[in-house]
């Protein structure tokens, strides 16, 4: 019972199968390859947006801080919501980058940014002030760390607002496939079209060994990122073992298929709660919910994996008392493994 992470999945016989047939002979280092220019011509007609630069990294760390320093100078702001995984999980990567930039917190309920929250926090800038940093970026988390879903319309009212202050958006997707067949909508209608100016489409977590697409809609921003890649010293020689993977991923719907398979997995798991578990509405492939620490023993005594959350959260304490589990499904998540979990749970 695997649900700590997406992340922790192998990959599916269709990427391994890729990985092989480029593994053939020779072909040109850094990008310079066949597969490479086939994926950046892919990606541009799934989006629908024929000018959009397409740049590989392994993860998504990387991909966000390299997106966020190519939109923000060392004195801007980096406005996110306080649970954002930029704030919380790389380990100040976004600032190292960007040479400084400043992470400032928007408000909002179950992990996404409340529009009058960045009014607000827009208006109070100190915009033209030497005194303060100035405004440099929206960054918005789909799905969120709550597990939540920015909705089209929500992203677009965000990035009406950032536009309006003249704010680039950057959108981590780390699970944006699981928004996206959720939100049932086109990629385009969830990125650039609802106002996102760098999205960063995440692969590892739903099927691939280690792939990260930055999209910068924006031709313009696309030379002084591949200057940061490489400074970074995140530009894959062997580039054509990304693009493979990610081309075969997009084939015939690949990647659409493993995460609605997630999705329903976590819908099925989500059924299956007792009542008043779950602390967030689910937006896809992850949950979050409250068990009294009797059942996390019962849980952890089947072997059954998972993160408290916060990590502050202990089991220690009076059984009756509750604590708070993160728990994510994959492509790879079996109905046995959804049912063997709640089979340890209360009955509904």
């Amino acid at each position: 019972m695997f649900f700590a992470s997406d992340n922790t999945s192998g990959l599916p016989p269709e990427i391994w199968d890729a990985l092989r047939q480029a593994d053939d002979g020779f072909a040109a280092g850094y990008g310079g390859d066949d597969l490479t220019r086939r994926l950046r011509d892919r990606l541009r007609s799934i989006f629908e947006a024929p000018e959009a630069e397409v740049f590989l990294v392994t993860t998504g760390s990387a991909a966000n801080a390299l997106a966020l320093a190519t939109l923000t100078p060392p004195w801007g702001a980096i406005y996110c919501h306080p649970l954002a995984h930029i704030e919380v999980d790389e380990c100040g990567a976004p600032e190292f980058y960007t040479s400084g930039a400043k992470l400032a917190h928007v408000a909002g309920a179950d992990g996404k940014i409340a529009p009058d929250a960045l009014n607000a926090k827009l208006a109070a800038s100190g915009r033209g002030n030497v005194h303060n940093v100035q405004p440099g970026a929206l960054s918005l988390t789909n799905l969120t760390e709550c597990g939540t879903r920015y909705s089209v319309a929500e992203i677009t009212a965000l990035a009406s607002i950032a536009h309006d202050h003249g704010l680039p958006v950057h959108l981590d997707g780390a699970r944006f496939v699981n928004a996206l067949v959720a939100e049932g909508c086109s990629p385009a209608d969830l990125s650039w079209r609802a106002g996102v100016d760098a999205l960063v489409l995440g692969g590892t977590k739903n099927g691939l060994m280690g792939v990260e697409a930055v999209i910068l809609f924006d031709p313009a921003r696309a030379w002084e990122f591949q200057l940061r890649r490489k400074r970074a010293g995140h530009l894959w020689s062997k580039h054509r073992y990304l693009a493979a993977q990610m081309l075969a991923w997009l084939e015939d719907d690949l990647w659409l298929r493993l995460a609605r398979h997630a999705n329903d997995m976590a819908a099925t798991l989500e059924a299956g709660l007792p009542e008043g578990a779950l602390m967030f509405p689910r937006g896809g492939n992850m949950l979050f919910a409250r068990f009294s620490r009797a059942t996390h023993a019962a849980l952890q005594a089947a072997h059954a994996q998972y993160f408290l959350w916060p990590d502050s959260e202990t089991l220690e304490g009076p059984e009756h008392e509750t604590a708070s589990a993160r728990l994510v499904t994959s492509w790879s998540t079996t109905p046995g493994q959804v049912a063997q979990f709640l089979s340890h749970l209360p009955r509904r």
